[in-house]
């Protein structure tokens, strides 16, 4: 087939494409679905890209003449932005045939969806990223890590006796997927879960999967963890709770699987490392990036973001550089003002700042401070402008993003 761009076409895939996307994305990751369900929990960005999103995504092919090339689907969630529900677009398939890389075409389908996101009053996107470099120079930055920790069986808690109890309960549980949904609701960064990022929740997952439910002696529900026990490991898919006595009441049922486990790998959903809290705080713990952000529209994401109540307030000039969306590459003018965000106030901008889009994205997201990346580099402003868009702006590192 030809090769050359006038004879490329875009459009939507639909069911009727399901053959040629699933190939394509088999041959992009070079894994079989019997291999994808024996990763367990460890290859999290090729499960999110098997989702089976044509009938409830938006999923962009490029084609040349009758064969598809190329892809890249967004499914609809809603993300919690320090209080805010946002409507956000998860971005995943995103695959293209070697022998057509280096044509632009990724860039292109990129650039058509997150217009179309924008049509459909998406301001904000995130995925995972198989190339972070790449994705920078489009105008995505990191918004959040992953922590991950392997403890040994003589150094899980031991001295722990909560007043509740434990109970195990079924996959589709009603208090379980309530607790996530409660939990969503106080969690900066985490994405509400619908019926199908449920259904993708547990479908790679082992038929002896488990999940407990920590309860109070009101037997009110207010944690939980999703594990497997193999090869005498406990691996701890998901673990989160809504106070500190959940927390330790699940520890407490960890524990009580000593003689059954050597060791208990998991993840972290918090910011903070668990290590300082144990006993034995000789454990390993690895953080590494995570989700990568990206802000669609500055002026429909300005609208809804919320800053910091207490904070002094401030107007400031933010000079955008967006290479991709010309509609964030220019200036804007924002009034932060008791908690809420004004775009073109008519007030006389007190401080300007410069940045990429990628940048401004990781700063409002509380990835890092101003003051950090003023000190990398990422920002062209003077250090009282800096200190006093901190002041305002809510500090807060994204726990291990819960995303799907």
């Amino acid at each position: 087939m030809s090769r050359n761009q006038n004879d490329f076409s875009i459009r939507v895939l639909t069911k009727d494409d399901a053959e040629e996307y699933n190939a394509l994305l088999r041959y992009a990751f070079q894994v079989t679905e019997a291999e994808l369900a024996e990763t367990g929990w460890k290859d999290d960005e090729i499960k999110q890209s098997k989702f089976p999103v044509l009938e409830r995504a938006d999923v962009l092919g490029c084609f040349n003449g009758d064969e598809l090339v190329s892809q890249f689907a967004v499914y609809p969630l809603d993300m919690n932005i320090y209080g805010q529900k946002y409507e956000v677009g998860f971005v995943t398939s995103v695959c293209t045939y070697p022998e057509y890389t280096g044509h632009g075409i990724m860039k292109k389908l990129m650039k058509k969806s997150l217009t179309r996101m924008r049509q459909s009053s998406k301001s904000f996107a995130l995925l995972y990223p198989y190339s972070i470099p790449l994705y920078r120079r489009l105008g995505w930055e990191i918004i959040s890590n992953k922590m991950t920790y392997v403890v040994k069986d003589t150094q899980i808690p031991t001295k722990i006796s909560e007043p509740g109890y434990v109970r195990r309960v079924q996959w589709n549980d009603r208090q379980f997927m309530e607790l996530h949904a409660r939990f969503a609701e106080k969690t900066h960064g985490c994405l509400y879960r619908n019926n199908l990022a449920w259904e993708e929740y547990f479908r790679w997952d082992e038929d002896d999967t488990m999940v407990a439910i920590y309860y109070t002696t009101d037997d009110i529900p207010c944690g939980y963890m999703v594990y497997l026990i193999s090869s005498d490991i406990m691996h701890i898919k998901e673990m989160i709770y809504l106070n500190r006595e959940a927390q330790l009441g699940l520890w407490e049922y960890i524990h009580a699987h000593d003689s059954m486990i050597d060791e208990v790998r998991g993840n972290n959903y918090y910011s903070e490392p668990i290590a300082f809290e144990l006993d034995d705080s000789d454990i390993k713990e690895t953080i590494r990036p995570y989700a990568m952000g990206r802000i669609i529209d500055i002026e429909q994401f300005i609208k809804q973001y919320k800053c910091d109540l207490d904070g002094p307030g401030g107007c400031f000039c933010f000079e955008i550089e967006d290479e991709l969306l010309p509609w964030n590459n220019k200036t804007f003018v924002v009034t932060f003002k008791e908690g809420k965000c004004e775009l073109d106030s008519g007030m006389t901008p007190q401080f300007h700042m410069k940045m990429s889009i990628g940048t401004f994205t990781t700063l409002l997201m509380g990835y890092k401070t101003a003051e950090k990346l003023l000190h990398m580099g990422k920002i062209e402003a003077t250090a009282d402008a800096a200190g006093k868009l901190d002041d305002i702006l809510y500090q807060e590192i994204p726990y291990v993003s819960d995303y799907i």
